[in-house]
């Protein structure tokens, strides 16, 4: 009877070392799947909205602007409206780290510290960004990039409560993008804290293809400037990577222009809204201290915006190409479908979004809501919707169907 019962007994500790010993290695598994994918961070659900210092001030910043504009984006409702993150960009550090290696913030334009700094944009509500490079210096040359340095910085930022890092892509050793950022990717998730990831790679090796599992979100293009062409064609490189798009994971076609006065009204209305479908980013560039009637009336629009921010998440596709004329279209939440209407030429023109084309089938009913006009039209469509458009400028709607 004792030898049984010893059998026994050593049977059940087998068993449990197996179970244990499969528990382990299934909890390995797992913690290895969130190590390997940034997306563990739980960042990035929708595309992320903040304000961004790079297109209007450059290199031109300190920490009194910094401050400043995390007051008026709050008190100018932009922050209710989601603009939470306060993004500083490229030349915030001195040229040479501490000796232990540190990086050190400005002394003549950010006596205070990032850490204050941070603190401060915490107390308002909001989240404070930050700027690094994947390589030996960053794009200015005015500061060190993170090559190298990558686990030191990523504390760095974490000690700092950083809640976005930009990461670039200049003066790096020649390596491949594939091998440089997911070393960032590992640093940060080994702080601990998250911090959400956008990686400004350029679209030079197709990052939209490896994007997902290193950061959350991914440049597809080069630097946009405030003019027409140069946005349009942004909007153009980035709608080629739309099904790899996905919540935690975007396309960025870089930050917007509204507002700093290189385009007409309509044609940054044309902006925000090919922005909003295509579930970029939306991190204003312009001045939010002094901004115009007409900018703020743009990147404060409720129902463009909450078309970007769609629990969906599925990035728009352009679905008719008429030579200038354009149809972008893509699904929402609760069976809708947003629409653009898209006038690149020089003439006014008529165009005609067909069912087929924007998913919908043949025979559906739909109310049409002008999210630019707020204005819900009387008319209900059946098989198509027809616009009329002025030279460099859309028509958006968010068709529902209703029978």
């Amino acid at each position: 009877m004792e030898k049984a019962g010893t059998m026994k007994m050593v049977c059940s500790l087998l068993i449990l070392t197996v179970v244990t010993s499969v528990t382990t290695a299934s909890a390995h598994s797992r913690m290895d799947q969130l190590r390997r994918n940034l997306l563990a961070n739980g960042l990035g659900a929708t595309p992320p909205m903040g304000w961004n210092s790079w297109n209007h001030f450059g290199c031109k910043i300190d920490e009194k602007m910094i401050r400043d504009t995390a007051d008026a984006l709050v008190s100018t409702g932009l922050a209710e409206l989601g603009y939470k993150y306060v993004n500083i960009d490229d030349c915030w550090a001195e040229i040479a780290r501490d000796d232990e290696g540190n990086l050190v913030p400005k002394k003549e334009t950010f006596p205070s510290g990032i850490k204050a700094l941070a603190d401060y944009v915490h107390s308002k509500g909001l989240k404070l960004g930050i700027y690094s490079d994947a390589g030996y210096f960053t794009c200015s040359k005015t500061m060190p990039g993170s090559l190298g340095h990558e686990e030191q910085d990523a504390n760095t930022f974490a000690s700092w409560g950083i809640d976005y890092l930009k990461y670039d892509n200049c003066n790096n050793d020649g390596s491949k993008p594939t091998v440089r950022y997911p070393v960032m990717t590992r640093a940060l998730m080994k702080t601990g804290r998250p911090i959400f990831f956008s990686l400004c790679e350029w679209g030079d090796l197709h990052p939209a293809l490896w994007g997902h599992k290193v950061g959350n979100s991914w440049r597809t293009t080069n630097d946009i400037a405030d003019k027409w062409d140069s946005m349009i064609s942004r909007a153009d490189m980035n709608e080629v990577y739309a099904d790899l798009a996905r919540r935690g994971g975007w396309n960025d076609p870089d930050m917007l222009e509204i507002g700093n006065g290189g385009m007409t009204k309509d044609e940054y209305i044309v902006h925000f809204s090919l922005w909003a479908i295509s579930k970029a980013p939306l991190l204003i560039g312009c001045d939010v201290r002094n901004v115009s009637k007409d900018a703020m009336e743009i990147i404060s629009n409720k129902e463009v915006i909450a078309v970007n921010q769609d629990p969906l998440g599925v990035q728009a596709k352009k679905v008719r190409m008429e030579g200038d004329p354009e149809i972008w279209a893509g699904p929402l939440s609760g069976y809708r479908v947003v629409v653009v209407l898209l006038n690149r030429g020089p003439w006014r023109v008529s165009l005609t979004a067909n069912w087929e084309d924007i998913g919908l089938p043949p025979n559906t009913v739909v109310e049409a809501r002008d999210v630019w006009r707020h204005k819900t039209l009387k008319t209900q469509f059946v098989g198509n919707l027809t616009a009329t458009m002025d030279s460099h400028a859309c028509k958006m709607f968010v068709l529902r169907p209703i029978s």
